[in-house]
């Protein structure tokens, strides 16, 4: 047998072993009420994922190859969308977008040091950071009550000449009213970036989020909806925006080569850029002061292994979200829950759960008396961020009062409903909340 053959044996091999200490691994463990932890998130995976792995690893390929090219691929099918861009996080995402529209090869378009950006203060860091970090200045509006996202109605009033772009997140899954944000982008020229990580899979319309902004980003950290571990992504349908993201994510580079390849444009030393010599290596130009933020290989192979369960998963998110929603309307004089248009279809990131002021508990009673009972809760991430000490001193403008982000950050919490959670376990948190409103009145 020839050493190819004899190599493709022991990979069955090997495969076979590791499918079979997968398969233990499942078996361990059962769900004890008060005992497990019931999570907010946590990876869901089978022997797919451990498998396609270790076949990465055996290839020792230890940057982007075959199965980062196959991810990007499928990935930008099943959203429809033209190009997907992995990087090494969803907040490196985030911080690529932004940067990537700073770029000269936009040319009048481009933002540039003080210009300002449309956003939210209520929500994750990484959607804001960027927009700091690039020397722009943000916006702040406040969040609708019902779905805890920017309030349209009040973007254009927020504008001034200085606005050239509008970055917000769809909150734990929920759309933002996508339509009305488009008509202002279009109306006054501005760029739009979705933060898309909390919410693949839900739609606005009969179209996936993520797929309406210039750009839009996406995360695939352990929480989210299918993981590499870590990694996030990038989705575009402008080749040009898609070509600064690379060139941003690569070190700053001029070369567009795929990594491993050379001379894809046939005028490797046969160019003049900037004051450099005639003929200098175009894999050695660089257009942009740019990262390094690659994915490996070994991710993107979890990462496509995932991809295939993804329309399960999405399917399971909304089903907890519903069994949870149902039973828990009884508790109306203590919560309110989110409200939607019939617009919108989330994939649920978590279940969003608001404390009336006039309840005869507050949000941390609540949070302590379910942590109590080995059920994971979260806040809504950073809360209003204006009152973060790491904002202290940073440029901003608040377009209106943070009425709503405000409450929120007081009395909202939420839990988990991703796809690891039983029924079993769903029906545990619905006794403890009947306990809760019980003991705590």
């Amino acid at each position: 047998m020839n050493k190819m053959g004899n190599e493709k044996n022991i990979r069955k091999l090997i495969q076979e072993n590791v499918r079979q200490i997968a398969n233990i691994r499942q078996g361990i463990g059962r769900f004890i009420p008060g005992k497990t932890h019931i999570t907010y998130a946590g990876r869901v995976y089978d022997e797919k994922e451990l498998m396609s792995l270790v076949d990465a690893s055996l290839d020792f390929w230890l940057t982007a190859g075959r199965y980062a090219h196959e991810f990007e691929t499928k990935f930008s099918k099943f959203l429809g969308v033209n190009y997907c861009v992995l990087t090494n996080s969803g907040s490196s995402a985030n911080l690529l977008a932004v940067s990537a529209l700073t770029s000269p090869l936009l040319g009048k378009r481009r933002l540039k040091a003080g210009d300002e950006v449309i956003t939210t203060a209520c929500g994750f860091p990484t959607t804001l950071n960027p927009i700091i970090q690039n020397k722009l200045k943000p916006v702040f509006l406040d969040i609708d009550p019902n779905t805890y996202n920017i309030q349209v109605e009040k973007i254009e009033k927020a504008l001034s000449r200085r606005t050239k772009a509008i970055f917000i997140a769809h909150t734990l899954g929920i759309p933002a009213d996508v339509e009305a944000i488009l008509k202002i982008v279009r109306k006054h020229n501005l760029w739009f970036i979705e933060d898309n990580c909390d919410a693949l899979g839900s739609k606005y319309g009969e179209r996936f989020t993520g797929t309406f902004g210039h750009i839009a980003t996406h995360s695939f950290y352990p929480a989210h909806h299918i993981t590499m571990g870590e990694g996030g992504a990038l989705l575009t349908n402008d080749s040009l925006l898609k070509r600064i993201i690379v060139s941003f994510r690569d070190w700053g580079r001029d070369c567009w080569c795929e990594l491993g390849h050379d001379n894809a444009c046939g005028k490797r030393f046969s160019r003049k850029s900037g004051q450099l010599p005639f003929g200098y290596d175009h894999k050695y130009v660089y257009s942009h002061i740019g990262y390094h933020l690659s994915v490996t290989d070994m991710q993107a192979a979890i990462g496509c292994a995932q991809l295939k369960k993804l329309p399960k998963f999405i399917a399971a998110r909304k089903g907890n979200f519903m069994y949870l929603y149902d039973r828990l309307t009884k508790y109306k004089d203590y919560f309110v829950l989110p409200r939607l248009s019939k617009k919108t279809d989330p994939s649920w990131f978590g279940f969003p759960v608001l404390v009336r002021s006039d309840a005869p508990f507050t949000r941390n009673e609540a949070v302590c008396y379910l942590e109590s009972k080995k059920i994971a809760t979260r806040m809504l991430f950073g809360g209003d961020l204006t009152k973060q000490p790491a904002y202290r001193g940073i440029k901003y403008r608040v377009a209106a009062k943070l009425t709503n982000t405000d409450l929120v950050m007081k009395n909202l919490f939420w839990i988990g409903v991703y796809p690891g959670l039983s029924r079993e376990m769903l029906d545990y948190v619905l006794e403890c909340f009947d306990g809760m409103s019980k003991e705590l009145k």
